[in-house]
């Protein structure tokens, strides 16, 4: 969820903790039962225990044991939602509910934690990037209007005064006017642009009131692909993204058939056999192996490399190519601002024929 500056920033906090409402109600609920239980050695009756903890479970799984029906629906049987959902319901199978509640809240909670830093990465280079005007001045009957971009409509005029950002893609349609295209591509010099000629959004006009003719709508515009590419940059998988995946679908199984067997095959090598101790240890075998610790940290650290890139104004196009900078031994850079501000000045007067000392002593 994106955040907005000022007043909308508290409006995006409250809507956050609204949508997790159900989460926040399982962990009340969950902290309340173990008060009861360890600090004031209250033991609830059993099936008040129970009911109490399955709406907990239910407030805080739902959706887990939703995915895991999908999956096995499509003959997806390993995956960390099924995982999750045999691991806490065979919890509340043996009695320990509490167990069962508390897995899952914490699941829950990490997902959620995980969710939101996605999101603030997302809105974080959406507001670094995104450098669209809110407004701009479209002509309509002769009349200029103030208009929000998404408005305008393809082959209607828009008017840019100097210092205003172009707000949409289209072709100049008065006379020449110079365009500060640093934010696009990073050229430092000014581009004068002649009628006929193509304008980009993104692009700040700077000597002359400039009539420009739309080529394509708001989120059609070149800078909008720009933003949108960056965004799903994540989409484009890197190796070792590709790998963990394979490695997922590989281990997860094993995962159930060693829990299994930590269940089943102590039966026959041990004298005194508890089925109820020796599948409470394959239910907590199953918890600590599950995979999703492992297939979220290395889409997330990928995030967070192009994110950093991007804040620091490098665009990366998916986490395949971060890897392909570790081979990278040679950079060639041109001369547009890349490493520098972009920006000339006067660093040194030096007169011919005389030394500077002498130029000082004469304007002195």
């Amino acid at each position: 969820m994106a955040h907005q500056h000022d007043g909308g920033q508290g409006k995006s906090h409250q809507s956050t903790w609204r949508a997790h409402w159900d989460l926040l109600t399982a962990l009340a609920i969950l902290i309340t039962v173990l008060i009861l239980e360890y600090a004031f050695t209250i033991e609830l009756p059993n099936l008040a225990a129970l009911g109490l903890n399955l709406v907990a479970y239910l407030l805080a799984g739902w959706n887990v044991l939703r995915m895991a029906f999908y999956k096995l629906k499509r003959a997806d049987f390993f995956n960390e939602f099924v995982l999750m959902s045999v691991a806490t319901l065979g919890a509340f199978a043996i009695g320990e509910y509490t167990e069962g509640v508390a897995v899952m809240v914490f699941y829950a909670i990490g997902e959620w934690f995980q969710d939101a830093a996605v999101q603030r990465a997302k809105a974080s280079i959406k507001a670094l990037l995104d450098i669209r005007p809110e407004i701009v001045t479209v002509l309509r009957n002769g009349t200029a209007m103030p208009v929000h971009p998404s408005e305008v409509m393809v082959n209607e005029t828009i008017q840019v005064k100097p210092g205003e950002k172009v707000a949409l893609d289209g072709v100049l349609c008065s006379g020449s006017a110079s365009f500060n295209t640093a934010a696009l591509t990073g050229e430092s010099k000014p581009d004068t642009k002649h009628k006929g000629e193509a304008v980009l959004a993104g692009m700040v006009n700077l000597n002359t009131v400039a009539e420009i003719l739309v080529q394509a709508l708001f989120k059609d515009s070149k800078l909008s692909r720009i933003l949108d590419m960056v965004q799903d940059a994540t989409g484009r998988k890197s190796q070792t993204q590709l790998f963990i995946s394979r490695f997922a679908k590989v281990y997860t199984p094993i995962v159930f058939f060693l829990a299994l067997a930590l269940t089943v095959v102590p039966y026959f090598i041990v004298e005194e056999y508890s089925f109820y101790t020796w599948f409470y240890r394959a239910l907590v075998f199953l918890v600590i192996s599950c995979p999703c610790a492992l297939v979220v940290s290395i889409p997330l650290g990928y995030f967070g490399g192009i994110g950093l890139a991007s804040r620091n104004g490098i665009l990366f196009k998916g986490g395949n190519f971060l890897d392909v900078m570790t081979k990278v031994d040679t950079v060639v850079m041109d001369k547009t601002g890349t490493l520098t501000k972009g920006v000339f000045k006067v660093q040194h007067v030096v007169p011919e024929g005389m030394g500077e000392g002498e130029l000082v002593n004469l304007t002195a």
